[in-house]
């Protein structure tokens, strides 16, 4: 077979990183598939920009065209981001029968389920592994590696600037302003880091994670997401006073026909091995009915993490088109999508609350959960600077969704109640 021909949609970190393993790996790639591969063509915005792969000038356009409608390439890589504009290139791409790689998850998240009809209407692939935790061949391994397993839970660190941020806040007892400059500055965190700090990159993954795993059609919308902009030094004191790890966590759980995905700042025991996962790190939970409890963990973003899934998804297309079986690897889901409604999750809580100091508050705060049918596993009640106000933090036992927002309703008109610090969702038992 001749050389395999790629166009590049992007050049930036991610690109980059493409055309240098491409490079560099010319001798074991042509060891996997039996043939070459090169670099046709690369969409740019600025031909003449310094960039920190050597690249020969004829290679480089500026327009998508030149890409998506040139006979001589067969696989389209997509490393430019954006949505809209974006999706509308690929699908020419499919239709013009080219095979795609991309690390988008925004747009798999929300446009996922159509790419991929077309890519089988035109018997063409198209792979997505770098859109979630980076380096990290997750979706892989739940497609293929556990696909005859029935995945029951995932959970995990898909986020590498908010665990950069959450690690030093806890480590470090820095304040949330300080850290997230640091880690722009470190170029862990956007410019703008709305996406990341209020959880919306994680939810996107979390949806595409869910899909895969349960064989459901999960959108965005359907993950519960909460970021991590409101949680405060004294909240990792407490939680490290009571035995755990503040992390942003995205669950996705599946129990009979029914799933739940969220994305929250979460509370993990310290012994749970997502604890331990620090800095730009990413980690995914996976618990299957046969193989029990698996983790994957590795670097979220970066680079050449991020290439090397991508290259990776190159090798397979191209396997495919040796093996002339292109366009058949697309599973439609296999489950109508049944979301649990609030009273079906459980979970156990953190609560801080500052109250009045006085005689049966307390009492009156225990009337409203017992009420609904909830305990503590633990209580710490301290003195305030504040005069008149005592700071009281509890752990329940699981409530449902349903209960616990009720209970907060009802503390938040107790007269006694000065105000609701904070509360999060526990995952495992502290010390």
């Amino acid at each position: 077979m001749e050389a395999i021909s790629i166009g590049l949609l992007g050049l930036g970190t991610v690109g980059s990183g493409v055309v240098q393993i491409i490079e560099n790996h010319q001798d074991k790639l042509m060891h996997q598939i039996g043939c070459p591969i090169k670099i046709n063509k690369i969409l740019v915005k600025s031909i003449d920009k310094p960039r920190s792969v050597e690249i020969k000038q004829e290679l480089l356009t500026t327009n998508a065209e030149d890409v998506i409608e040139n006979p001589e390439i067969d696989v389209v890589v997509e490393v430019m981001g954006g949505v809209e504009d974006t999706r509308k290139l690929l699908l020419q791409a499919l239709r013009n029968k080219k095979h795609v790689v991309t690390a988008n998850k925004d747009l798999m998240a929300v446009y996922g389920s159509e790419l991929l009809t077309v890519a089988s209407e035109n018997g063409c692939d198209l792979f997505y592994e770098a859109s979630v935790a980076g380096g990290i061949p997750i979706l892989r391994s739940l497609t293929e590696g556990l696909a005859s397993d029935r995945i029951t839970k995932m959970m995990g660190i898909v986020n590498g600037t908010t665990n950069f941020i959450l690690t030093k806040m806890s480590k470090e007892g820095s304040a949330y302003e300080e850290v997230l400059k640091e880690a722009q500055d470190l170029g862990f965190a956007e410019a703008d880091p709305t996406s990341d700090v209020e959880g919306l990159d994680a939810a996107r993954k979390m949806a595409i994670l869910a899909s895969l795993g349960f064989s459901m059609k999960i959108d965005l919308d359907d993950v519960k997401v909460k970021g991590i902009t409101e949680i405060t030094e004294d909240d990792l004191q407490y939680a490290k006073q009571l035995g755990y790890t503040m992390k942003l966590i995205g669950i996705a759980e599946l129990e009979g026909n029914k799933v739940e995905v969220s994305v929250q700042p979460t509370l993990l025991a310290d012994s749970h091995p997502l604890a331990s996962v620090n800095d730009e790190f990413n980690a995914v939970y996976v618990y299957g009915e046969a193989v029990g409890e698996t983790m994957f963990y590795g670097p979220g973003a970066g680079s050449l993490p991020t290439a090397t899934s991508i290259v990776s998804d190159l090798v397979v297309v191209m396997k495919n088109m040796v093996l002339g079986v292109n366009g058949k690897n697309v599973v439609t889901p296999q489950y109508e999508k049944q979301l649990k409604a609030p009273n079906e999750v459980f979970s156990k809580y953190f609560l801080r609350l500052h109250v009045k100091d006085e005689v049966g508050v307390f009492a009156n705060i225990t009337t409203i959960f017992s009420g609904h049918g909830v305990s503590f596993e633990k209580i710490l009640q301290l003195p305030n600077k504040e005069k008149g106000l005592a700071e009281i933090v509890l752990v329940t036992h699981n409530a449902s969704l349903q209960d616990y927002e009720e209970i907060l309703v009802q503390l938040r008109d107790l007269q006694a109640v000065h105000h609701i610090d904070s509360s999060y969702r526990v995952e495992g038992t502290g010390k």
